[in-house]
């Protein structure tokens, strides 16, 4: 029977060699990201009823007063940052996967909001955004006037 060769996956295997890349990626003076970039790793979930866009993002352990809301020109922008937790000396990781620093998100809304209505909550660690949608930006009826009589057509 013949096996085919994975030089990767034999590399991998090998654990002294793995033990190596994950301190050599783990330590802080190698960091793939620039002081000025932010990541986008924040999870959101939004919605839209017929007066409202509603926007639900996880930022758990986040201080509110770390928080940044703004829109401009349709665009909604969250950013902040988390802080990282004091670390002791007599402390070693064996896993850490949490993430600490700036982070921002940039979305584009369908249609124009109200921007002076937004309502912010942040609670267990959830920030929602109530965004009524602009009058003009809400369905409205429109009669028509015909041979049969009165329509009315919902838009």
């Amino acid at each position: 029977m013949l096996t085919r060769r994975n030089r990767n996956r034999d590399l991998m295997r090998y654990r002294g060699w793995r033990n190596w890349m994950d301190r050599f990626f783990e330590d802080p003076l190698f960091d793939l990201q620039s002081p000025w970039e932010t990541t986008s790793d924040l999870a959101l979930d939004v919605s839209e009823t017929e007066v409202e866009y509603l926007v639900k993002a996880s930022l758990p352990g986040i201080d509110p007063d770390d928080l940044d809301i703004s829109i401009t020109n349709n665009m909604l922008t969250i950013r902040g940052e988390k802080k990282a937790e004091e670390e002791r000396e007599a402390e070693q990781y064996h896993i850490r996967e949490r993430r600490y620093g700036r982070f921002a998100r940039t979305i584009s809304l369908p249609s124009a909001i109200d921007e002076d209505a937004i309502e912010a909550n942040y609670e267990n660690g959830v920030l929602t955004l109530h965004m009524p949608k602009s009058e003009e930006a809400k369905p409205r009826r429109i009669e028509i006037h015909g041979d049969s009589g009165k329509k009315v057509i919902e838009g």
